[in-house]
């Protein structure tokens, strides 16, 4: 005990010998997760992070958020926090011509755009890896990690600091490589040469092959459940609520490109961009170059399809950027997409294996997709043991038994699908497929819609099969709208047996929620307290609720203005329903076959009796200058939610589109207003502000 107090550091002492150990971390770091060459033992590395763990125990002021010790840890997050990109994660065009052409193509349009002619020099690129894993923006500030966010629609993601924090990969801090001091003296990070103010990288988190399938060797030992292919990895681990499951991942990182700069100086290129980060202490993969015109890339192309079986991870064709950075703003963008960016992907891999089964898994709408069990074949980057078949006709058109030796294609995140049977090798034992008659999960009837290609179980509210995701539509924000009911919960009440039917939904008491696994007393308060407010609805968003085929958000509404009452809509014959705006013969036959089965006129009569309730009354559009016309919102209102202003103008009798074309007659918007309201000014479309808007609705003040 003595000897241990006389060597416990001062706080001076402590505060440098903690910079000292940070940084030998970061370097061992360094060499054993970016460069695979580590220079101590685990057990001396070990002994590194326990002291300075035991330093920062002794004195709290030096547990940075930069730390090492910080890596892993943190108590599990309720939910991501969403954020806004200052600088929006775009998606770059894919280039589906697998031959040496795409090159060409992508070359020809970039110096169309530039007004080169053949007699001007080639055009220079960056060509680099396509990898096969999840976009994240890391934001630092003053060299320090700050932020970490998915790319979510572009604009807005979600926090996952925690997460990002436990790879290894990913530096906490910017210093510029090689250090001009000793790693034992760092600097204050503040004060070191050129690093910005704020730096935002952006990057890939993937996972190498051999990690994930060290990982899953561990898992299957230990009885834990393995993951499905490294992608999938990657992108789950960073999306998972607990830090501390993340931190046991063995996922990586490769940085290749940039979000927000202030204070820093670009480099002219984006080669060039690449080797700062690299600079940094950033990881940035070595297969890059930069090539001088369209036959440089489609050689990088083919250079990389040779090299790609022995990559340590995956990857699903590379990219190609134009090099120089003023280039690049020069050719802008079109559609959010880049015109100096191309992603060349590689051909769909495919492999031989057997059909072992064919077996029919049934979706939240009752679709029926038949599923071939093969015997394991690695396709793709990961081992592959179930394909689709889609639907019965596609299985007698490509012909497949039960025992066939078949082609099997897997492409990036794409259902591994079968391509063709070897005919020639069919055993004698081989048997033909023909889809059930009735539900394998309910026993209800399944029928083929005329003109149709899928079979469909009529089960509809009653089929266990649906039953997760009927209840997940149900609650949605535009159907019941009950806040707090998402995937898990619904995924525990209905695996525990707490709800078999949508009524069961309203019969849930705090007590028995309280029961369920990281449900606290409040949280049971509230979702009773959300399923209580949902109660007073509206019948076209009950309508909506109910799940019924084809019958989307404004049939709902259509339904409901039309006829009025939920008896009268569950009564009508096809040809009534028919006689309802954009309701043709085949929405007719699909409302009245949901209420031609009792079970579900018994959900809805019981989900009535639980006191859900709604104005009735046939409600017809009164006259105004918006009915019937087509309206485009782009852009944040002032006052109004995308959804309030949906509601609004649907109400009015208008129909709200996605997209700007000439049928369009009006595009309201608001501020951040991109290439529609440029669309809409190239087409001569009216445009409104909200004032205006709310003006055309009945002269409201906004």
């Amino acid at each position: 005990g003595e000897p241990a107090v006389q060597l416990m550091p001062s706080a001076a002492s402590a505060t440098e010998r903690a910079a000292a150990l940070r940084a030998q971390i970061a370097r061992h770091d360094r060499l054993y997760y970016e460069l695979d060459a580590p220079e101590i033992p685990d057990a001396e590395y070990d002994r590194l992070f326990r002291e300075l763990q035991a330093l920062e125990a002794e004195h709290p002021a030096l547990r940075t958020p930069d730390s090492p010790t910080q890596r892993v840890g943190g108590k599990p997050l309720p939910a991501f926090a969403p954020v806004r990109h200052v600088v929006p994660m775009l998606s770059i065009r894919t280039e589906t011509d697998t031959e040496s052409t795409g090159a060409l193509s992508f070359d020809a349009r970039v110096r169309r755009e530039l007004k080169l002619d053949d007699t001007q020099p080639p055009v220079e690129y960056a060509a680099e890896l396509k990898f096969d894993g999840l976009a994240i923006n890391l934001r630092y500030e003053h060299g320090v990690l700050v932020l970490a966010a998915t790319r979510g629609d572009g604009e807005t993601g979600e926090d996952v600091t925690q997460n990002v924090r436990t790879i290894h990969e990913v530096p906490l801090t910017l210093v510029p490589q090689p250090p001009s001091h000793s790693p034992l003296q760092p600097p204050s990070l503040f004060d070191a040469p050129g690093v910005p103010e704020v730096l935002e990288v952006r990057g890939e988190v993937y996972m190498r092959r051999d990690r994930f399938d060290a990982f899953n060797l561990r898992a299957d030992a230990a009885g834990e459940k393995t993951l499905v292919n490294p992608r999938n990895a990657a992108a789950g681990s960073i999306r998972q609520l607990d830090p501390a499951i993340a931190a046991r991942r063995p996922l990586s990182f490769f940085a290749y490109g940039l979000g927000e700069v202030q204070g820093w100086n670009v480099p002219a290129t984006h080669a060039g961009v690449l080797d700062a980060l690299a600079a940094f202490g950033l990881p940035v993969c070595e297969h890059r170059a930069v090539c001088s015109g369209a036959d440089a890339l489609a050689a990088f192309h083919a250079r990389i399809a040779e090299a790609r079986p022995g990559l340590p991870f995956d990857i699903d064709g590379v990219v190609y950027k134009v090099n120089s950075l003023a280039l690049q703003q020069k050719l802008g963008f079109v559609t959010r997409e880049p015109r100096w960016a191309v992603a060349h992907k590689y051909p769909a891999q495919e492999a031989l294996t057997t059909v072992q089964d064919i077996e029919v898994q049934v979706g939240r709408t009752g679709k029926l997709t038949p599923v071939a069990r093969l015997a394991p074949v690695f396709v793709g980057g990961v081992t592959v043991t179930n394909a689709t078949l889609h639907n019965e006709s596609e299985i007698r058109r490509k012909d497949v038994h039960v025992g066939d030796t078949v082609v099997v294609r897997r492409a990036g995140d794409v259902i591994p699908e079968v391509v063709s049977v070897l005919s020639d090798r069919r055993p004698p034992h081989a048997r033909a497929f023909s889809m059930p008659m009735n539900c394998p999960v309910c026993g209800s009837d399944v029928v083929r819609e005329e003109g149709e290609i899928d079979h469909r179980c009529t089960g509809g509210l009653y089929c266990a099969a649906q039953r997760k995701q009927a209840l997940l539509h149900f609650a949605g924000r535009r159907a019941m709208d009950v806040e707090g009911l998402g995937d898990k919960l619904v995924e525990q009440l209905v695996d525990g047996g707490l709800i078999r039917s949508l009524p069961d939904l309203y019969r849930l008491g705090v007590l028995k929620l309280a029961e369920l696994d990281r449900m606290a007393d409040k949280s049971a308060e509230n979702l009773v307290a959300a399923l209580e407010k949902s109660k007073t609805t509206t019948l076209g968003r009950f309508l909506f609720a109910l799940g019924i085929r084809h019958v989307g958000e404004a049939t709902a509404k259509d339904l409901a203005r039309h006829l009025g009452s939920m008896d009268r809509i569950m009564d009508a014959s096809e040809a009534e329903l028919a006689q309802v705006p954009d309701v043709g013969p085949v929405v007719a036959a699909s409302i009245h076959r949901f209420f031609a089965q009792p079970h579900n006129r018994e959900v809805v009569e019981q989900l009535r009796a639980c006191g859900i309730r709604w104005e009735e009354g046939e409600m017809q559009v009164a006259s105004g200058p918006l009915v019937g016309k087509t309206v485009v919102l782009t852009g944040a209102l002032p006052t109004l939610s995308r959804d309030e202003a949906k509601d609004l103008l649907e109400a009015a009798g208008a129909k709200v589109a996605g997209s700007v074309s000439k049928k369009t007659d009006f595009v309201v918007a608001g501020t951040d207003a991109g290439s529609k309201l440029i669309k809409a000014q190239e087409l001569g479309i009216t445009i409104l502000d909200e004032s205006g808007l709310l003006s055309l609705l009945g002269n409201r003040e906004s």
